[in-house]
């Protein structure tokens, strides 16, 4: 069995107002209240106010989030989980 490689994952977080990421592979959802973000590391999701995704670059694994960033918590899954359509004709 290979195992992956994982991608380099960096955060800086400015006066809790600017937010960048590094080593991002998908991002769930967004809205003003939370990101949701995949990295190699596990999900990460940044909670706050006013949060707007200013750039993206899944290629580049580069996300910038503005807004006041309240909490950040990272949970095991790396993923996003694919729908039983998708499962099914894999």
């Amino acid at each position: 069995m290979e195992s992956k490689v994982k991608k380099a994952h960096n955060l800086y977080l400015e006066n809790r107002s600017g937010l960048k990421l590094t080593g991002v592979t998908d991002v769930d959802s967004f809205d003003e209240e939370s990101v949701i973000a995949y990295t190699d590391y596990g999900c990460l999701t940044v909670s706050g106010s006013g949060l707007h995704i200013e750039e993206l670059q899944l290629d580049s694994g580069l996300l910038e989030i503005t807004g006041e960033v309240v909490a950040l918590v990272y949970s095991s899954k790396t993923e996003k989980s694919k729908n039983i359509l998708k499962r099914l004709f894999q």
